[in-house]
C-alpha cells in the first residue's frame, strides 16, 4: 500500500514537471513569437589564430550572441554553423552541437582547423583574379527547440596583394664575371620586368624579360639563366632554361625567360608564415650562364636579386595591439569603433567561459586590415589581411 502511493507521488511529481517544461517551452515560443520576449540574435564574429602544425591551422572564432530578455534562457537544441569561402573556393565549413546561450552578450568559443592543403587552391584562384581574394566569413546560430536561426552579420574582405610588380625596373645592374683576365663588368642589365603568367592547379608561373648590354667588343653568348625562389629561407621554386642569345659587342638584346612558383609547397610556406608573426621574405635568386672570347662560366647575378617583404594582418590583431588601423573594414551590424575582427552590434563587451558568457557594457570592434606596397631594393607589402581561413572539422 505504502509503495503504491510512493509511486502515485512520484509519478505525480514527474508529470508536473513534465508539464511544467511543456509550459515554459509553450511561453518562451509563444513569447518570441508574439514579441514579448526578444529573439536571440547574432552580433559578432572574432577571430583568431591558435595552434599550427604542418598540416592544420587551428581557427579559433568568438560569436557573440546576443540575448535582449533579462533573464538568461537556456534555448536547447542550438547549434552553431560557420563557413568560409576565398573567392567561392570553400575553405572551411563545420558545426558545432549542443550551446548555451545567457542572458544579454554571451560569447560562443569555436575551435575549428584547416586543412593547410587548402592553401595552394586559393592561391591559384587569388593570382588568376589579379591579386584579389573576395574573402566572406559568415556564422549562423539555430535552435531546434524555438525553430528559429540567428544569422550573423558576415564578415567580408577584398583582400589585395603585390608581390612582383617591384622586379619592374629600369636600373642598370652590373654583369661582373670575376674571372681572371677578363675586366669587369662584362655587361649590364638594364631593364628587368615580370608578370604572372598561366597559373595552373601545379604551379604559377613568372614570365620575366631583361634587357642586356654587352660592354665587350667581342660578342656574348647567354646560354642559360636559372633562378631560385625562396619563401622564409623554404624553396618554393627552381630551375633554368636555355636562352640560346647571342648578344653583339657593345649592343643590346632583351632575353625572356620563365620562373615558377610550385604551389605544393605553399602549403608549407602558409606554416612558417603564421609562424614568423604573419610575416614572409620573399627572395629570387638569379644565375647566367656566358661564353665570351672562347671561355664558359657561371654568373651569379646578385645585383639582380630580388627581395619583398610580404606582411599581413589576418586578423586585424597587430591593429588591435598596436593602437592603429588602417585599410578595409569589414561590413557589421552598426557603426563602431575598429581594432580587431570583431563584428558587434549592440554596443555590449563579452567575456566568455568555454560554450557561454556573462556581459559588461564597454565597446565594440570591428575588422581592419592594412596595405602598404614600398617601392625600391627591398620591399615590404601588406596584403589587406589575407585570409580569415577556417576548417575542415569542429572540436
Amino acid at each position: 500500500m505504502l509503495g503504491t502511493v510512493k509511486s502515485a507521488l512520484l509519478g505525480s511529481k514527474i508529470r508536473v514537471l513534465v508539464t511544467l517544461l511543456l509550459a515554459l517551452g509553450v511561453v518562451v515560443g509563444g513569447g518570441l513569437s508574439l514579441g514579448v520576449l526578444g529573439a536571440p540574435s547574432v552580433v559578432g564574429v572574432h577571430n583568431s589564430f591558435g595552434d599550427v602544425t604542418e598540416e592544420t591551422t587551428e581557427i579559433r572564432t568568438e560569436l557573440v550572441v546576443r540575448n535582449p530578455n533579462p533573464v538568461g534562457i537556456n534555448l536547447g537544441g542550438v547549434s552553431v554553423s560557420y563557413d568560409v569561402t576565398m573567392n567561392d573556393v570553400a575553405m572551411a565549413n563545420g558545426t558545432k552541437e549542443g550551446v548555451s546561450v545567457g542572458t544579454g552578450n554571451s560569447t560562443v568559443n569555436v575551435s575549428t582547423r584547416m586543412d593547410n592543403e587548402r592553401i595552394p587552391a586559393w592561391w591559384v584562384s587569388h593570382v588568376r583574379n589579379g591579386e584579389e581574394t573576395a574573402l566572406r566569413v559568415d556564422a549562423t546560430v539555430r535552435s531546434s527547440t524555438l525553430g528559429r536561426s540567428f544569422q550573423a552579420p558576415p564578415v567580408e574582405r577584398q583582400i589585395s596583394t603585390d608581390v612582383i610588380s617591384q622586379f619592374n625596373s629600369t636600373e642598370p645592374r652590373p654583369i661582373d664575371a670575376d674571372q681572371p683576365l677578363v675586366s669587369d663588368p662584362v655587361g649590364y642589365v638594364n631593364e628587368t620586368s615580370a608578370r604572372w603568367g598561366e597559373v595552373t592547379a601545379s604551379e604559377t608561373p613568372i614570365d620575366m624579360r631583361f634587357t642586356v648590354y654587352n660592354a665587350k667588343s667581342l660578342p656574348m653568348a647567354v646560354t642559360e639563366i636559372g633562378y631560385t625562389i625562396t619563401m622564409n629561407n623554404i624553396t618554393v621554386g627552381n630551375g633554368s632554361s636555355e636562352t640560346g642569345h647571342v648578344i653583339e659587342g657593345h649592343s643590346t638584346e632583351t632575353i625572356e625567360t620563365r620562373t615558377a612558383i610550385r604551389n605544393g609547397k605553399l602549403d608549407q610556406w602558409w606554416v612558417s608564415h603564421l609562424e614568423n608573426d604573419q610575416v614572409t621574405d620573399l627572395r629570387i635568386d638569379f644565375y647566367a650562364e656566358l661564353e665570351l672570347g672562347g671561355e664558359t662560366f657561371r654568373v651569379p647575378l646578385e645585383d639582380l636579386t630580388y627581395r619583398k617583404t610580404i606582411e599581413t594582418d589576418i586578423f586585424g590583431n597587430k591593429a588591435e595591439s598596436s593602437g592603429s588601423t588602417t585599410g578595409s573594414e569589414a561590413r557589421t551590424a552598426d557603426d563602431s569603433k575598429s581594432g580587431g575582427e570583431t563584428t558587434a552590434g549592440d554596443g555590449s563587451e563579452t567575456t566568455a567561459n568555454d560554450d557561454s558568457a556573462t556581459t559588461t557594457d564597454g565597446d565594440t570592434a570591428t575588422t581592419t586590415t592594412a596595405n602598404d606596397g614600398a617601392t625600391g631594393g627591398e620591399t615590404t607589402t601588406t596584403d589587406d589581411g589575407l585570409l580569415s581561413l577556417s576548417v575542415s572539422g569542429l572540436r
